[in-house]
């Protein structure tokens, strides 16, 4: 578990849409520190992907994924194993100082990990339904433009990327999933619990 640092800072971060795909433009290989997994790909992807001509997400006609669709989550902790939560244990959830969180009046659910004094230690994910059009246009501008590694590990497209914090000794990052109509959006500093996108996906789809 990272240590809170001394001053605050909030504020949600929002998520923006992805849709269906075949991805390009993705090495095999999960940046360190990021909320995530293992460092390779996994799932039902066919091997490592092929960067296209546009170095980004391939736009090829697909079947509309509609019919399985999952239920969006309404529960922060219960899509979380017990070893993330542990991981977790004394970071508060949606506390109201960060703003909206829990389960949204659109259907979305925002987790917000992070203590309000805490000056950037925070993690926060978006789970909603997004469109195929949407979905493309951000996933090709993470891929194209801001350097995000992308690759189809759990059945989804998965986008992500770390940094280092402009103003503290810290790392942040973001790792996005998309899968049948759902994006799972998570933005974080200095918190990347293992296992915490993984451990999502698992409590979505199984």
């Amino acid at each position: 578990m990272a240590t809170l640092l001394p001053r605050r800072t909030a504020g949600l971060l929002a998520s923006a849409a992805i849709s269906v795909l075949l991805l390009s433009a993705c090495a095999p290989e999960t940046p360190s520190g990021s909320p995530g997994d293992s460092p390779a790909p996994s799932g039902s992807a066919s091997g490592t992907p092929t960067p296209n001509e546009t170095n980004g997400v391939d736009a090829s006609p697909t079947p509309s994924p509609s019919s399985t669709t999952v239920a969006l989550p309404t529960d922060c902790r219960a899509i979380l194993n017990a070893s993330v939560l542990a991981q977790l244990e004394e970071v508060p959830l949606n506390d109201p100082a960060f703003g909206a969180s829990g389960a949204q009046a659109d259907g979305s659910l925002i987790c917000v990990w992070g203590d309000p004094g805490a000056d950037t230690t925070s993690l926060v994910t978006t789970i909603e339904y997004v469109n195929r059009g949407p979905a493309l246009d951000m996933l090709n501008a993470l891929a194209n433009d801001e350097g995000f590694t992308c690759f189809t590990p759990d059945g989804g497209t998965r986008c992500e990327k770390t940094w280092q914090n402009e103003t503290y000794p810290v790392t942040d990052g973001r790792t996005l999933f998309w899968r049948d109509d759902v994006l799972i959006d998570t933005r974080y500093s200095n918190l990347a619990p293992s296992g915490y996108t993984s451990a999502i996906i698992v409590s979505m789809w199984g």
